[in-house]
């Protein structure tokens, strides 16, 4: 049954910059959100469990910290970055220091091929691993996996890698704006043609969240959502990332400018240009890393809204990698409905402790669940097809333990791997600082893109030939 409702008739929306500390303090003990300050909702919306209402408390608070200190973090960000790449450029250290003395310093344009992103040096790894042909089960992972990793980079680099190491022809880079009301932020995707596989093979791939970027990382602590009719509640952060309308929601068109640029429509849009052009058995795929993964699924929900029905016929998969939750139960059950009927692969990745698929928090009522197969991979990059990955809920007490103890052999592995598989498997000396910082947060060097690429590479799944079938459901 059709529903009568319009667009935004049942919302939850937290504003951590309107909470103060007595404002947290009720929102312990009323269940009625509509008397809270800083959360915007219809009349009659409760919330009677307490420890979903301490769940928006710690949201809340975790939003205020991020916004707090997102200046400081910028500013960190960017210089931690810039050293890094005149240490790269200088020939390290040593090669530095004798620079700075002699006034005979490099340092890179952020525009230039040179220049890495955080990302970028965290793994710089440019290559595809020539082992994996495009018949092979795994190659659309990896390559999925490897222009989520380039979705970092500024487009030079992007350029250079794709034509000059993959022999692949780069289709753009788009940077498109939205506005949350109080900032305006971006959200990135670029488009590669792989000209290697029969037939040839689009990726869309969107950029994920950016290390020390408080606006993208309040982003996945946040769990505002909005109800559209017939799909359930979605993420309210993704939905605005996407382009989405404060009063209309989603209409078919919309009218865009140099200052009022979308993602989704800008996508999809891009992406007919490109079809109609195209031999006329070309596919595309929808893939991102973290952030980035949420939107690539979103975008074929809205594909499903907008009953774009040729683009969907030719959109051959959706690859993620440690994407978080971006819908309720009712929006899984849409979703899929909508890739059964247009045979569509969903491929989410979840490798060991990440904790970003994790969240937001799992439970009843209003929470965000993942949905379809969970391709987990443990820390030896052993995988299982699981309805979702192990310990849903993680930040059990009971789990600390464990993860720290798997933080610490990921730490160890770092210096095994090139000495068993190859040098391309070495860590960087930034990677192995983050590793070290797992030793106190667990889940979140799991979260980096190196392990996702090692999963595509070694990982070891006996179920991923049955999945890449087309004869084999996507989505049970």
């Amino acid at each position: 049954m059709v529903s009568e409702q319009p667009f935004g008739w049942n919302y939850m929306l937290l504003k951590p910059e309107e909470a103060s500390l007595v404002d947290l303090g009720r929102l312990l003990f009323t269940s009625n959100l509509n008397s809270i300050r800083f959360i915007e909702c219809p009349e009659g919306l409760e919330v009677k469990e307490f420890w979903q209402r301490e769940l928006f408390f710690i949201s809340v608070v975790l939003q205020k910290v991020l916004l707090t200190s997102g200046n400081s973090m910028k500013r960190v960000g960017d210089m931690l970055e810039l050293w890094l790449n005149r240490l790269s450029c200088n020939g390290g250290l040593i090669g530095l220091f004798l620079n700075i003395l002699r006034e005979n310093m490099i340092t890179p344009e952020r525009s230039s091929a040179a220049y890495l992103s955080l990302v970028g040096n965290l793994d710089i790894r440019v290559d595809l691993d020539r082992s994996i042909k495009p018949e092979d089960a795994r190659y659309k992972g990896m390559l999925s996996m490897m222009c989520s990793k380039l979705s970092y980079e500024n487009e030079q680099f992007i350029s250079n890698a794709v034509r000059s190491h993959w022999d692949m022809d780069f289709l753009g880079r788009y940077d498109t704006f939205w506005n949350d009301y109080q900032h305006i932020w971006s959200t990135r995707a670029i488009i590669v043609r792989d000209t290697k596989s029969e037939p040839n093979l689009i990726v869309v791939a969107f950029m994920g969240t950016q290390p020390f970027d408080a606006d993208s990382c309040k982003i996945d602590v946040d769990i505002s959502w909005y109800e559209v009719p017939n799909m359930g509640k979605i993420h309210g952060g993704f939905m605005k990332a996407l382009g989405m309308q404060k009063n209309s929601g989603w209409p078919t068109t919309i009218e865009q400018s140099t200052q009022h640029h979308y993602a989704y429509y800008t996508i999809r849009e891009k992406l007919k240009e490109i079809l109609l052009e195209a031999k006329e058995d070309t596919k595309f795929i929808l893939a991102g890393h973290s952030f980035g993964g949420s939107l690539a699924i979103l975008v074929v929900a809205l594909l499903a809204f907008h009953k774009e029905e040729w683009l969907l016929d030719r959109l051959e998969g959706v690859y993620t990698f440690g994407q978080s939750k971006v819908g309720d139960h009712q929006f899984g059950e849409f979703m899929k409905a909508m890739l059964r009927k247009y045979d569509v692969r969903y491929m989410r990745y979840v490798y060991s402790n990440d904790m970003v698929p994790r969240i937001p928090y799992d439970g009843k009522g209003i929470f965000f669940k993942h949905f379809g197969p969970c391709l987990y991979f443990n820390s030896l990059y052993r995988g299982q097809v699981l309805g979702e990955a192990p310990d849903k809920n993680y930040f059990s007490l009971l789990c600390v333990t464990p993860k720290i103890l798997n933080a610490f052999w990921e730490f160890i592995r770092g210096f095994l791997l090139p000495l068993v598989k190859g040098k391309e498997y070495k860590s960087s000396w930034f990677m192995v600082m983050f590793r070290l910082c797992g030793l106190i947060f667990p889940g979140v060097p799991a979260h980096l893109v190196t392990d996702y690429i090692n999963v595509t590479r070694l990982g070891s799944l006996h179920e991923l030939r049955e999945l890449e079938s087309p004869q084999q459901s996507k989505v049970d």
